[in-house]
């Protein structure tokens, strides 16, 4: 776990889900300057270090929690990664035009809401993964 790497912004996403899994190796490939600290909400030490998010909130989308404690979720999180990664910039003047955030934060609830369905879930062969997803699964 990277909860150590004070000066990071720490990612918290599903990481039970494929689709986002494979959204976070994006942007690790895109993080070049390793400002960024993934950690999958089902961490344990997720739940101690941020006891603000509720688990709820936390799959309904994903996460960021600056250096000094700010909270940006869904699409306010991917806005804010155009601020933080270079490489994003390009795209930052589209998500930054005026009474647009609503659309957005739409677009992304949306592909967050059928992400199992986009691309399955990554279960654990014990069977704990319904104990985790039952209230997602039924909204999918």
């Amino acid at each position: 776990m990277a909860f150590n790497e004070i000066e990071k912004d720490v990612v918290l996403y599903d990481g039970q889900c494929n689709f986002c899994k494979s959204q976070i190796g994006i942007l690790r490939r895109l993080d070049g300057r390793n400002r960024l600290s993934f950690v999958s909400l089902h961490d344990p030490e997720v739940a101690i270090r941020f006891p603000d998010l509720s688990y709820d909130q936390m799959m309904e989308q994903m996460w960021i929690v600056s250096p000094q404690g700010n909270k940006y979720p869904g699409a306010f999180a991917v806005r804010y990664l155009t601020r933080r990664l270079p490489i994003l910039w390009p795209v930052a003047p589209i998500l930054h035009i005026p009474f647009s955030m609503a659309l957005w934060q739409f677009l992304y609830r949306m592909v967050a809401r059928y992400r199992y369905k986009i691309a399955g879930r990554n279960c654990e062969p014990d069977g704990t993964c319904s104990l985790h997803h039952g209230k997602v699964a039924s909204k999918t």
